[in-house]
Order: structure tokens, then sequence, then C-alpha cells
């Protein structure tokens, strides 16, 4: 189970890192003083536009926000419930989940087509093995 707590380490970091593209494309296009002021003058119905990668890139953080607590829910499960689990498939699927939110952020981001879905339903799948496994 140590692949399995270090991937889920992981993911929880990536997770936390995954608003600073966005925010720093904030800041260029607010401007240093609206920034740092919170909002600019008449946020949000007049919230200057930001470019189309930092909107996707935020779209795929909520993503990934969404998708984590079924990510940990299963892994600690199958941490709590040893017997009923291969340790090293749970390492294995956390350590897929892992590097497909990796490139699902990636494509989602730079709106490379027909790769976000299959990259998120590989971070999918790996959730509902682990899971399929406390069954």
């Amino acid at each position: 189970m140590e692949q399995a707590y270090h991937f889920l380490a992981l993911s929880g970091v990536f997770t936390v890192l995954m608003w600073v593209p966005y925010i720093l494309s904030r800041l260029f296009v607010w401007g240093v003083g609206d920034f740092l002021n919170n909002y600019p003058e008449g946020f949000p119905a007049k919230e200057p536009e930001p470019p189309l990668w930092a909107q996707r890139a935020k779209r795929a953080h909520l993503n990934m926000v969404e998708t984590l607590p079924a990510f940990v829910a299963v892994v600690v499960a199958a941490a709590m419930l040893p017997d009923r689990v291969d340790a090293v498939l749970v390492g294995q699927c956390t350590a897929v989940f892992y590097y497909a939110r990796v490139v699902h952020y990636i494509v989602y981001a730079l709106g490379i087509p027909f790769l976000r879905t299959p990259t998120y339903l590989v971070s999918w799948a790996a959730i509902l093995i682990i899971g399929f496994q406390l069954t």
C-alpha cells in the first residue's frame, strides 16, 4: 500500500497546484492592481476575459476536485481492508490514476481534441478497479 499512499499524496499535491497557471493568467489579464484588490471593477458581470487555455485549465482543475473524493475513498477503503484487495494492483491503479490525471490536465488546458475524454476515462477506470476489489 506504500505505492498507493505515494500516488494518493501526489494526486493531492497536484490538485492543490493545478490552480496556479490560471491564477497567474488572471494576474496578467486583470493587472496587478485589480488582482491585489481581489476583483476588477464590475466583477463578475464585467470580468476581463481570460485566455481560452486558462478557462480550460480551470475546468480541468474543477474536474479533478470533483473526482478526487472518489479516488481518496477507494484508496482509503482498500488500505482499511487489506485482506480484500491486491495491494500491488491498488498501487498500480493509483499510479495510473495520477498519470492519467496529469495527462488529462495538459490535454484539457491545451485543447488537444479527442484525448480529454479517454484520459479521464482511464482515471475513472482506475478508481473502479480499486472499488470493485472491495465488493
